[in-house]
Formats: structure tokens, C-alpha cells, sequence
């Protein structure tokens, strides 16, 4: 009879691991407290942003120049009750009242005073935002590094524009919509009435439940606000007569085109036009209503994408946000300086996630924002006499941002709508 074998020897006992005290909880209030990172992010945040205000508070600056008398003319006629009617350069939709008449909220200092000091607070929001939405699992803090990094690539230019309360409603939109559906929502619609593009923040939402709810809410808040603007002001809609009148701007894509043809011959010249610098001439209508057609491709191709898209991450929102703002950019008849804040502040939110597909894109707008400063104003008023430097500048930052434009929509539909290989799994449920 055979013997039964032996039973195995059983394993040694698994030693317990070590009890690992709990991280010290970090107390935001106290920054001895922050961790090195975020001390070496606020350093750098401050010292870019002391030269930034520094650069306008001479008030010398182009930029603080418009804010003394374009912005603050406005201000004083809205306060009477009226949109500017009549003045062509009025082009902006009725919330931009909002941030207009915002100064007067701080009469113990000039308008351009107060004007600095509400950007630099929706400056600081936005950043706060941004380290907040970094940290976690899946999570970084690249985003945050990038705000503060690009800004002041812009010099004072970001204090002297309006676009940074717009950029504020947007980032804040984006970063809500997946907890907070509702209130991100609220922000786009606001937003969307303060200068239009923050609607595109809604593009990317999932398809179900998120995008009923942040589609209504933005609707209902933009539509709450333009009765509530309509009621307290005459003319509201004004602004739409001079935005139909716009040409060619010297800094479009289309304008960089048509500056080449400067170089080759043409003749066409460049006046003050609907309040920017555009051209004149021969070909330039043509231009524009290229420049018409392909905007609407590029909203023809952003529905495509809507409608194909497959599998959505936490990042395509985001993604999809990047992209829609890129392409509506490049195709303008006008791209002025100012519109890089946008983009600057979408490709952070782009990189607060790991899995994001646009961060080679976000990446290459760094250079893009640098060549724009060389371009305004270092180069602006060559620019405007011609010549083949300023055109050369011109031509490289708008074939920058078309390469921007094309690979971050190339990079968001192959990761979202085109067909994966047989065999491999869905990221995530449309």
C-alpha cells in the first residue's frame, strides 16, 4: 500500500508591515506648512506677476493706455444706462458690461487701478484652481506650472485686457463640470455672455445626464442674464451691427497671407478699421469670406465629433475644449495678442490630467505665446509700415497655431472617435 506524502510545509508568516504614521495634514492657512512644490509655484507666481503689474503701472503701455481710455470711456457710458451705440469699436457681447463697470466697485482708486487689481484676482483664482485640480490620483500639477509659466510671456498685456475674467468663468466651467454639472454650467453661460467663447467649453461634455445639465444650466443662466442686462440698459444688442462690419485684421491668418503678398507687390494698405488694424484693398473681401468658410467647416467638423465621438476620460472635456477654441482661433478674421490667454489657460486645464491627449499641443503653444510678444508689441508698428522681419514673425506664429490647431484635433479624434483595433478595450463608456 503506498505511503500518502507528506503535507507541505506551510509559508512562513508574512511579516506586518510597519504602521506608517499619517501624513500631517496641510494647512493651506499657514504656508510653512506647503509642500516645497507649491512654495516654489507661489514664488514663482509672485515674482512673474510683480513684474507683470509693474510693466503696466507706469500707465505708458499700449495696454494701459486702452484700459485709461477705451475701457474707461465705455465705463463712463455705461453708467448712464446705454450700450456705446454708434461705436464701432463696441464688438463685445452685453455681459462684457460685467467686468467694464466692475472698477466701480473700488472707487478709492483709479479705473486702472481697479482694473489691474480685478485681474490679478481672477489671475489668482485661476491658479488656485488649477493646484487644486492637480493634486490627487490621475491628477497633475503641470497644469498649475503652466499658468503661471506662460502668462507673463505675455508681459502686461494679460492686465490690460478684459479676456482674463472671460478665461476665469471658462477654466472655472470646465473644472466643475464633473462634480458640480450645474454651476459649471452657470459659469459657461456667464461666460459665453462675457465674450462668447466660453460656450465652447460645453462641447466636450459626456453625453446622458451631464450634458442635460450643464447644456440647461448654461442656457438658462446666459438667457437670465441678457434680460436682466436688457432691462437695465438700452441697446444690447448693438454690438452686433459692428462685429458684421469687420474686415481682415494685420494679425490673422489670412492677414499673415496677405502680408506676404505686401513683400511680392500688392497693394493693399492698412488702416484703423471697426477699432483694429486691418487691410485694405484688393483680395481682402475674398480673404474674409474664406476666412467665414472655414470657421464654419471647423463647427461642421467639431458636430462630426460630437456625433462620432466613442469614449470619453476625464480629460476629453478638457480636451475637447483645447481643440474647439484652437480651431475657431485660427480661422478668425482677427487674432489679436489678447486670445492666447485662452488658450493659455485651456491648455492648463488640459494638463491638470495625466491621460490628456493635448499635452504636446499645450507644449508648442509655449513658443507660440513667446513669438506673439515679439510680434506685439515688440514688432506691431513694422508690422503695420511692412516689412519682411515683423512678416516673417507673423508667418511663423500663425503657422505655429494652424499646427496647433490641426495635431490637437488629429490627437483628440483618434483617441476618442476613430476605431480601435479589434481586441482592445473602451476607455470608458460613451
Amino acid at each position: 500500500m503506498a505511503q500518502a506524502p507528506a503535507p507541505a510545509p506551510a509559508p512562513a508568516p508574512t511579516p506586518a508591515p510597519a504602521l506608517r504614521p499619517p501624513d500631517r495634514p496641510v494647512r493651506w492657512t499657514r504656508p510653512a506648512d506647503w509642500p516645497r512644490e507649491v512654495l516654489a509655484l507661489a514664488a514663482y507666481w509672485i515674482a512673474g506677476r510683480v513684474l507683470m503689474v509693474g510693466l503696466i503701472r507706469s500707465g505708458r503701455t499700449e495696454p494701459a493706455i486702452e484700459v485709461h481710455r477705451l475701457y474707461h470711456g465705455w465705463y463712463q457710458v455705461l453708467r448712464t444706462g446705454t450700450f456705446p451705440v454708434g461705436d464701432v469699436t463696441w464688438q463685445y457681447p452685453p455681459g462684457a458690461a460685467l467686468p467694464m463697470l466692475a472698477p466701480g466697485l473700488l472707487p478709492f482708486l483709479t479705473y486702472l487701478q481697479s482694473f489691474v487689481l480685478l485681474s490679478l484676482l481672477a489671475d489668482a483664482a485661476v491658479q488656485a484652481a488649477l493646484l487644486a485640480a492637480g493634486r490627487g490620483p490621475g491628477r497633475s500639477t503641470w497644469g498649475a506650472w503652466a499658468w503661471a509659466l506662460a502668462l507673463p510671456l505675455l508681459l502686461g498685456l494679460p492686465y490690460g485686457r478684459y479676456d482674463l475674467s472671460a478665461t476665469a468663468l471658462a477654466v472655472g466651467a470646465l473644472l466643475l463640470f464633473p462634480a458640480r454639472p450645474r454651476l459649471g454650467g452657470v459659469l459657461a453661460g456667464i461666460g459665453a455672455m462675457v465674450k462668447v467663447w466660453p460656450a465652447l467649453t460645453l462641447l466636450g461634455t459626456p453625453r446622458g445626464r451631464t450634458t442635460r445639465q450643464t447644456w440647461t444650466a448654461a442656457a438658462l443662466s446666459a438667457l437670465a442674464l441678457l434680460l436682466v442686462l436688457a432691462a437695465c440698459f438700452d441697446h444690447t444688442l448693438g454690438f452686433l451691427h459692428a462685429q458684421g462690419g469687420r474686415g481682415v485684421e494685420i494679425e490673422s491668418l489670412g492677414g499673415s497671407a496677405l502680408q506676404a503678398a505686401r513683400q511680392f507687390g500688392w497693394s493693399g494698405r492698412v488702416e484703423q478699421h471697426y477699432g483694429s488694424f486691418e487691410f485694405l484693398g484688393r483680395y481682402v473681401h475674398r480673404i474674409a469670406q474664406l476666412s467665414l468658410l472655414l470657421t464654419a467647416a471647423a463647427f461642421g467638423w467639431l458636430l462630426l465629433w460630437r456625433v462620432r465621438a466613442r469614449r470619453w476620460t476625464a480629460a476629453t472635456p478638457y480636451d475637447a475644449a483645447l481643440t474647439a477654441v484652437l480651431l475657431f482661433t485660427v480661422t478668425s478674421r482677427v487674432i489679436s495678442p489678447q486670445y492666447l490667454v485662452w488658450l493659455i489657460g485651456l491648455a492648463a486645464v488640459c494638463l491638470t490630467v495625466e491621460d490628456t491627449t493635448q499635452r504636446p499641443v499645450a507644449l508648442l503653444l509655449l513658443p507660440v505665446v513667446g513669438v506673439t510678444t515679439v510680434d506685439y508689441p515688440l514688432f506691431f508698428d513694422a508690422m503695420q509700415a511692412g516689412g519682411w522681419w515683423p512678416t516673417a514673425v507673423i508667418l511663423l506664429r500663425n503657422g505655429l497655431l494652424l499646427v496647433a490647431s490641426l495635431w490637437s484635433a488629429a490627437r483628440l479624434w483618434r483617441a476618442t472617435a476613430s476605431p480601435r483595433p479589434a481586441g482592445s478595450g473602451a476607455a470608458s463608456a460613451a
